[in-house]
């Protein structure tokens, strides 16, 4: 039986389409042979009976290349290849100066999205520009052909691809981004699906103790996707204008396709304070900033995990934009969007360099 199609609003870009990678039949004798569409988001992602899934080409991918004025060097390296793990690193040029690393995980509901994707693309070359820092943007397994943990697995498998980097510095052909790295400032973000991912890779590495020669100085959460069971506040009543990137049924879209099987959203990997859940307390993890948006309808479910970490003793920084909704820093879909996202370059500035 088909399920109903969910709608999202429409990705506004400036950029005109360029190369692009999807999972694309374009004919439709082929798309009977996989059966009905049991789940999609409309313009992102559907998904038939038999497990084949579609993504349409709606955001353009880019190569590794930034303008002259960003003064960055940009390329994309291969972690492994047996997984098509890969990440694209931008590095200021800032000769002989080390610079703390970011290692970032996008977002798109953990179905969706890549560092190519133009939005992408545009906003870590600016964050490492302005930011002075150095940002390994990941391309991790999406669902649901890969559902959780396999992208905590390969955010983890990054963060230590970069110490076995570290620790064959001598002789490797990594240099020209490690030596501009300070390894003593290590930083996971992430915005959205990215940032759970941010979220769950410092649990671990937590939990496994050291991670010489890198020290984990921070967590960077953007707008984090959790979820539950219970609806908060904001995902029940704020009301969602016609450009929000979005809405409660997508939301519920991408739980379905990316929990394990037979979960619900209790489940831990998307709900931090469920009964189950790891406590808060016995986390090992550094310094968090929290970017939470005024408009966005994760914004009380934010605010509670915010609450629910001070209370366990943990060290919290929150901001909140005001006027923006979920994902304004790379969609551009709100009239404040340029203003808030140069706000927000300057808070993870600020939170990097402390």
């Amino acid at each position: 039986m088909r399920i109903k199609r969910t709608k999202m609003a429409n990705i506004s870009m400036e950029s005109r389409m360029s190369t692009t990678h999807s999972n694309i039949s374009n004919s439709k004798k082929d798309h009977n042979q996989h059966g009905a569409v049991i789940e999609e988001i409309e313009g992102l992602i559907k998904v038939y009976k038999d497990g084949y899934v579609e993504r349409p080409p709606i955001v353009p991918n880019v190569a590794a290349a930034v303008g002259q004025e960003l003064n960055l060097f940009c390329k994309d390296v291969i972690i492994d290849k047996f997984s098509n793990l890969w990440a694209r690193f931008y590095v200021p040029k800032c000769q002989g100066k080390q610079l703390p690393l970011l290692i970032y995980f996008h977002g798109g509901g953990f179905c969706v999205g890549s560092p190519s994707w133009i939005c992408y693309h545009e906003f870590i070359s600016k964050l490492a520009s302005a930011s002075g820092c150095v940002v390994m943007s990941v391309n991790y397994r999406l669902a649901p052909e890969h559902r959780l943990p396999k992208a905590f697995d390969d955010g983890f498998n990054s963060v230590m691809w970069v110490k076995q980097q570290a620790t064959m510095r001598s002789n490797n052909d990594q240099r020209w981004w490690l030596n501009s790295c300070n390894l003593s400032k290590v930083f996971v973000g992430g915005d959205s699906a990215g940032a759970n991912i941010a979220h769950n890779v410092a649990k671990r590495i937590g939990a496994a103790g050291l991670i010489n020669p890198l020290t984990l100085r921070g967590i960077i959460l953007v707008q984090p996707f959790f979820g539950g069971e219970q609806r908060t506040y904001s995902e029940k009543y704020l009301a969602q204008p016609p450009n929000s990137a979005l809405s409660l049924t997508v939301s519920d879209v991408f739980w379905r396709l990316s929990l394990p099987t037979g979960s619900n959203r209790d489940h831990q990997f998307c709900n931090p304070l469920a009964k189950g859940a790891t406590r808060l307390e016995d986390l090992r993890i550094p310094p968090v900033m929290v970017c939470i948006s005024e408009m966005d309808i994760l914004k009380d479910r934010s605010l509670e995990f915010c609450n629910a970490m001070r209370r366990a003793g943990k060290s919290v920084e929150q901001v909140m934009f005001m006027g923006v909704g979920h994902a304004f820093q790379i969609l551009h879909n709100y009239q404040l969007s340029q203003t808030r996202t140069h706000e927000m370059i300057s808070h993870i500035k600020a939170f990097i360099n402390k």
